[in-house]
């Protein structure tokens, strides 16, 4: 991870993805508490954290539990493709 602080309020992003999957709601000392669209709140261990840039934070999704893959998969389902 980088040294770089993490915000609450950041986008959070995967490492191959274009769109934010959701935003930080709570940065605690070894984990993040993340809100995934469409999914609720999850825990994100730090060391899940690939990279950390002004107002972004980026996630391997190597290192992201099921639960929460399956979740980013439906992040972005419920909104209109032609808007």
């Amino acid at each position: 991870m980088s040294a770089k602080i993490v915000n609450e309020g950041s986008d959070v992003f995967v490492h191959d993805g274009e769109k934010a999957i959701g935003a930080v709601r709570k940065v605690q000392s070894h984990s993040l508490v993340i809100y995934v669209e469409n999914a609720g709140d999850f825990t994100v261990p730090l060391t899940a954290i690939q990279e950390v840039e002004e107002g972004k934070v980026v996630l391997n999704s190597g290192r992201l539990e099921s639960r929460l893959k399956q979740a980013i998969g439906h992040a972005h389902q419920s909104e209109d493709p032609t808007i």
